[in-house]
């Protein structure tokens, strides 16, 4: 008789060993994880001292009406551009800064520094005034 009987597949699974290795992960993850680094990177803040060339700079003022001044007088662009040449011919190592007005247009002070940038002057940058 025993013959004749089908043998039974058996339906379960032994999760066990599955619970143990997860279990293993688990804490080789929380044992590693304190000793990564996230990669902190350290920005520099407004209000942080940047290091001065001896050289003052030549300020270019961009008015809310789009008027460019360079160290206080109003000019043309075409003017500006040989005032900036003739002030860097002088001292090459003197940077040029803009100094825009918080409520001009981003394409406007864009503009300015790639007008300088496309007459080859190298040293631009952007006035900020300290955070307080």
């Amino acid at each position: 008789m025993s013959r004749n009987r089908k043998r039974r597949m058996m339906n379960q699974i032994n999760v066990v060993p599955y619970i143990d290795v997860t279990l293993v992960l688990l804490v080789i993850f929380m044992v590693t994880a304190p000793m990564t680094n996230p990669g902190v990177v350290d920005l520099p803040k407004v209000g942080q001292s940047l290091k001065q060339s001896p050289v003052p700079p030549l300020v270019l003022t961009v008015k809310q009406n789009n008027q460019i001044e360079l160290d206080n007088q109003a000019m043309a662009r075409d003017q500006l551009l040989s005032k900036v040449r003739q002030a860097l011919t002088a001292s090459p190592e003197r940077a040029v800064v803009i100094a825009a007005d918080k409520n001009v247009k981003y394409d406007d002070v864009i503009a300015v520094m790639d007008l300088l940038k496309q007459n080859q002057v190298d040293k631009v940058g952007l006035l900020l005034s300290p955070a307080q």
